[in-house]
């Protein structure tokens, strides 16, 4: 197929998914925006995940992602918008079928989905290999309309005044001095290490190594951080589901290190320039060279199941594992990552 760059007035990313796949692909924005500077650039998000992008530079307009409306009513609304090309970097049919449907031009995907035929500008890499990093598949899909990735991805992301403001009083009302930030859940999106690890490490990071500690989480995830919480000699602030991604991108940034499993808030943690450390279980899809907080300030552990009585050095099928990464070796982590701070 055939087209003039030059002619390209708007442009549509979607990324539909979690927080941690949408922050892995801003660094696709700035270079779209290179690319076409005359173009307008929409991002198609869900309204959660909206924060992460509605403040950026090359942002121009934000559609929110509902699935429940069913695919007619995007498909009048991409038309209405008269988009020329559009990138999917999360494939799905209904999302593809929306853009195809809706008559952009040209629609960039994978070309190894069964449905892969509505795109017509298609990248032929297997994502679940984790050959490469997020990040970079990204980028690799920018290249079938002529965009070369520049050598080092820019993550734009700034946390607005009154999220600062917001964080500033709550550690100036708790009486917040250096201090930790521990977040226990995932979400479902990996193997944890357990709650009893995390508890025992914020034990240590409080008595031995003078840091206060600050456990986060989601909405649903309040017993979890409780049952953490109880666990611990002296009690922990507790923050979990009482702030929003700007108020939690301010409050990483404050932090010392930020102390997670695989999650979404690891990446804004590294996004916002904080030290993190991060558990990955022995699963490909789950790999952290794919997954992994792309940051140089990081310590990354990667359990082992050949030596777990329940893998055996096949198939991860439970927690086990994970628990081999020890609180020692974890606490030796943070110590070398904040020296000097």
């Amino acid at each position: 197929m055939s087209w003039d760059p030059e002619s390209v007035q708007n442009v549509l990313l979607v990324r539909t998914d979690r927080i941690g796949d949408v922050v892995l692909s801003l660094p696709m924005l700035p270079l779209i925006k290179k690319k076409f500077p005359r173009a307008r650039v929409t991002v198609m998000v869900r309204p959660y995940t909206k924060e992460l992008v509605e403040h950026h530079s090359c942002v121009d307009d934000i559609i929110l992602w509902d699935e429940t409306k069913g695919v007619l009513p995007y498909v009048s609304l991409l038309k209405a918008r008269r988009f020329d090309v559009v990138i999917l970097p999360y494939p799905r049919f209904n999302l593809a079928l929306i853009c195809f449907l809706a008559g952009i031009p040209v629609r960039v995907g994978t070309g190894f989905r069964w449905y892969s035929f509505l795109f017509n500008k298609r990248i032929y890499e297997h994502r679940k290999d984790a050959r490469r990093h997020e990040v970079e598949y990204n980028l690799n899909l920018l290249t079938t309309i002529g965009i070369v990735p520049d050598a080092t991805p820019v993550f734009e992301f700034e946390p607005d005044e009154a999220a600062k403001r917001t964080i500033h009083s709550r550690l100036q009302a708790d009486h917040v001095g250096r201090f930790a930030v521990l977040h226990a859940g995932s979400g479902g999106s990996a193997r944890d290490w357990s709650v009893e690890k995390f508890a025992q490490l914020g034990d240590v990071l409080q008595n031995e190594m003078g840091l206060q500690v600050v456990l986060t989480g989601g909405p649903g995830e309040k017993g979890l951080v409780a049952s953490l919480a109880a666990n611990m000699s002296h009690p922990p602030l507790q923050y979990a589901g009482i702030f929003s991604l700007q108020e939690l991108a301010a409050l990483f940034r404050r932090a010392e290190v930020f102390i997670a499993n695989s999650t979404g808030p690891l990446h804004i943690a590294s996004m916002v320039g904080t030290p993190v450390v991060a558990f990955y279980p022995p699963i490909i899809q789950c790999s952290p060279l794919r997954w992994g907080p792309y940051t140089e300030k990081k310590k990354v552990f990667t359990a082992d199941n050949a030596s777990c009585p329940l893998c055996n050095g096949g198939p991860c099928t439970s927690n086990v594992c994970m628990d081999q990464i020890t609180v020692a070796q974890v606490a030796a982590a943070v110590k070398e990552l904040t020296s000097g701070q």
